[in-house]
């Protein structure tokens, strides 16, 4: 039995979007949709096609591809099969010509704005990204109910059964494989998105040792050798696992399309040196007082500047990174991608609401050794962040 968005779930987030639209450029006329994660996030369903939302009349899904599974899967009032832009009736207020459209101007493709604009030719376009990333940053009770079951799979998988899967001589490419198989069978929904540009990602990072601190174009503190210069993710066939070396596991797990984040680390065969666990504790220690912090009206802004004023010099060194491959956050906001808004970095200054959930990331590169750290994702709450992917320290030994 395939599980449907509720209707009335549909309905308020279209009616928050148009709340959001009305305050933030109430000269708007008509939002188009194209991006999938979005049209799922406002019909419930994933398809090839288009939603469009004019201001004062009901919005349509036109479905290219395929128009039944949308009937099927979706509670959203009115759909409409299309085979070509030709087919749709794009609603123009009298007078209102020609028209003026908010698009998804992060996502769009040019080619695709360029068919699309042939049939209507607007000639004004503005960006309805930052409108939709905001709405979509306050999660509902439905929502949240689909990360704290995600959340519960990760800390199973990476407390409770990573530790019983490491055996000396595996390479990171088959635990990665068993990892796979484990979150599966646990009720993981099998693809961990990301909105950044042209990412492609298995999983997350799985590394070995000093594996975690090889350069990658992915935009966070760790890394790994990958499969292949063709294929930089997933895990390293070559990089076996031996005595002495730090497991490093960063994964993204979710239900429903409802991500959770979390970073794990092991140590295998023997333990680490003090300088490393000292680090990985001043981590852990970090990550627990951005936690306190994550209430309401607090300030992503402020809770970075405040955290990593505390810090020290030599602490900062390799901080979030290693060498000059340094990340400028502490952690960011999670749902139907990995990567959403809000971030706790410099330049997000909007107060936090109850409902925004965050993956909080302190790491540090520590050479030879490998990427020590934590991370965890926080509900905001009234008594600050509650954290749904479990409590372990990391560095769980295993020998």
């Amino acid at each position: 039995m395939r599980m449907k968005v509720p209707l009335i779930e549909l309905e308020t987030r279209m009616r928050r979007f148009r709340d959001k639209m009305d305050v933030s450029d109430p000269e708007w006329k008509v939002v188009v949709v194209f991006s999938k994660i979005n049209l799922y996030y406002f019909t419930g369903t994933m398809q090839d096609g288009m939603l469009i939302i004019p201001r004062n009349e009901e919005a349509i899904l036109w479905v290219r591809r395929s128009f039944e599974r949308a009937l099927d899967e979706s509670l959203f009032k009115v759909i409409k099969p299309m085979n070509s832009f030709a087919d749709v009736k794009m609603p123009i207020e009298k007078g209102e010509v020609p028209l003026k459209v908010h698009l998804e101007t992060e996502t769009v493709p040019l080619a695709l704005y360029q068919r699309f604009h042939k049939y209507f030719p607007f000639d004004e376009v503005k960006s309805v990204d930052t409108y939709i990333a905001s709405v979509r940053s306050v999660k509902s009770e439905y929502e949240l109910s689909l990360m704290e079951k995600s959340g519960e799979i990760h800390r199973r998988v990476l407390e409770d059964r990573v530790p019983k899967m490491l055996r000396e001589g595996m390479s990171e490419a088959e635990l990665a494989t068993e990892l796979f198989a484990a979150l599966m069978e646990e009720g993981y929904h099998g693809i961990t998105r990301f909105g950044m540009f042209d990412t492609e990602i298995m999983l997350g990072h799985i590394g070995f040792g000093e594996s975690s601190i090889y350069p990658s174009y992915f935009n966070g503190p760790g890394g790994n050798y990958g499969l292949s210069p063709a294929v930089p993710v997933f895990g390293s066939r070559e990089r076996k696992l031996k005595k002495g070396d730090m497991v490093f596991i960063d994964i993204g797990c979710g239900v429903e399309g409802y991500h959770t984040d979390k970073t794990m680390t092991y140590m295998f065969g023997s333990s680490l040196c003090e300088d490393a666990i000292d680090a990985h504790r001043k981590c852990v220690e970090i990550q627990n007082q951005i936690a306190e912090m994550l209430k309401p009206g607090e300030i992503p802004s402020n809770i970075y500047k405040t955290v990593i004023s505390r810090l020290r010099d030599d602490f900062l060194k390799n901080f979030m990174g290693f060498g000059e491959r340094q990340v400028k956050f502490l952690g960011h906001g999670i749902g139907l991608i990995v990567d959403e808004l809000p971030v706790i970095a410099q330049g997000f200054d909007e107060p936090l609401q109850t409902g925004m959930v965050f993956a909080v990331e302190p790491k540090k590169g520590i050479k030879n050794v490998g990427m020590v750290g934590i991370e965890n994702t926080f509900l905001v709450t009234q008594q600050g962040g509650r954290c749904i992917t479990g409590d372990n320290m990391g560095l769980i030994p295993v020998y």
